[in-house]
């Protein structure tokens, strides 16, 4: 396996299960960019001929947009499928901001499934990644946002958050809400007085985990590397992946990766936003303001019936990239748009059916530019759009092929047809700096 310095890994290191598309994709990202070549699968896959030799295998779901009673069809299939590929440890991955609730994204539930499973063992929740500027301390999670840093129920974004407001910041109380399982906190001092092993050891519960540094980073990786016998399943963000290689990197069992170049520039480039975060906002207004076309997609008209909305955008879209401009079709621009209160309207209560409508809606005209104009790089914001998106392009695994900011790398398609190799970018809406799709454009690449 390239990256490794021991026969160890025969088996997967990782199989993770991720509650969105875009979180899905990042514990791939750090795994691969780390030296861990990993592949995911945006469904339970019928061969893992492709997976053969990687270090992680990963399956997408829209487990975060769904009810409990989703969660009970649908996860217990894919966390077997997991299981039987040996992997080491099998991760359900969550946002890095929490974004759940008891009736819809329950991380609570997800866990009762994974322990049904795999023995009700204890399950670390590692949420805290400070390559992203996410922290937890004592409990309480930190988020970052483009004027600092905040503690989670007072972050501008996910307070405002529309499906699942976060208004705890303590880990443990927020998922304490969504099972019966109890939920505690291994703490700074457990981790620097080496108590934490004993607590996961002698108490079945969950258990949230603090990191505030990167130099603690290691230390968290080895409490998970050690106790995977006991604890095989984990939940969490991508911090657990960067906690992972921090360790077996500290321990001699995987040596540094190779520096990963970017790719070229491409102007032929196609973005679709279904995002209504303020970020993805001054992302839209940095393309515009640097030669993108921007398209608005009246999402409004749409739900009324008026299909018309979206071959119109397809057409400014494919005008403007037959002059070799970028584009971008969005819904909104931030939580402030007037748009959003006609789409409450126009979803008359049934904001699930409506998002999936827009959502697929901008995967067809995605696709449309794609095939019309031969397009061989695209993006998508929002970690609920690029799901819908992904499924509309007939997308059946990705592979990581250059940076960008974390979490959010540009990939390789896998598809059945004209979409194999298109190189895509997946975002989360919240993620990113202002000059992101341009980032993309230029082909990505580590900066300084």
């Amino acid at each position: 396996m390239r990256g490794a310095t021991s026969s160890f890994f025969e088996q997967p290191l990782v199989g993770w299960l991720g509650d969105d598309f875009t979180g899905a994709a990042a514990v791939m990202e750090v795994l691969t960019f780390n030296g861990l070549p990993s592949i995911l699968y945006l469904s339970e896959p019928h061969s893992l001929d492709e997976a053969e030799g990687l270090a992680g295998i990963g399956i997408a779901t829209l487990a975060r947009s769904k009810p409990p009673a989703w969660m009970d069809e649908r996860l217990p299939g894919l966390f077997r499928f997991l299981d039987k590929t040996g992997a080491a440890l099998i991760h359900y991955k969550t946002c890095s901001t929490l974004d759940s609730a008891p009736h819809v994204g329950s991380i609570g539930k997800a866990i009762d499934i994974g322990r049904d499973i795999f023995g009700n063992t204890s399950v670390p929740v590692v949420t805290a990644a400070p390559e992203m500027r996410r922290y937890q301390a004592f409990g309480t999670l930190f988020c970052s946002a483009a004027d600092g840093v905040h503690r989670l129920d007072r972050h501008p974004v996910m307070a405002r958050h529309p499906v699942t407001p976060m208004t705890e910041a303590d880990v443990a109380r927020h998922l304490a809400r969504q099972t019966e399982t109890p939920v505690n906190c291994i703490d700074l001092e457990d981790l620097e007085n080496q108590t934490a092993q004993g607590k996961l050891e002698q108490n079945p519960h969950i258990w949230t985990i603090d990191l505030i540094s990167k130099g603690q980073q290691a230390e968290v990786g080895r409490l998970l590397w050690e106790g995977r016998k006991n604890s095989r399943l984990v939940a969490g963000s991508q911090g657990i992946e960067y906690a992972l290689v921090s360790h077996l990197r500290a321990a001699n069992l995987v040596t540094d990766p190779p520096a990963i170049g970017g790719l070229s520039r491409d102007d032929r480039f196609a973005v679709v936003s279904g995002s209504v975060s303020p970020t993805s906002a001054a992302q839209i207004e940095w393309a515009r303001d640097n030669g993108f076309v921007t398209i608005r997609l009246d999402a409004a008209r749409l739900l009324g019936g008026d299909d018309s909305v979206e071959s119109a955008a397809v057409e400014q879209a494919g005008e403007a990239l037959g002059k070799d401009r970028p584009v971008i079709v969005f819904t909104a621009k931030g939580p402030g748009d007037p748009a959003l209160a006609a789409v409450q309207r126009a979803a008359k209560g049934d904001m699930d059916h409506a998002n999936d409508r827009i959502g697929r809606s901008l995967g067809r005209i995605l696709r449309t530019l794609v095939d019309r104009m031969g397009l061989r790089r695209v993006a998508v914001s929002g970690g609920d759009t690029s799901g819908r998106v992904c499924e509309a392009l007939d997308i059946y695994a990705l592979t990581a092929v250059s940076p960008t900011i974390p979490g959010a790398a540009i990939c390789r398609a896998k598809a059945k047809g004209p979409m194999d190799g298109l190189e895509i970018a997946l975002k989360g809406g919240q993620m990113g700096s202002p000059d992101y799709f341009g980032w993309v454009r230029d082909g990505g690449g580590a900066r300084a």
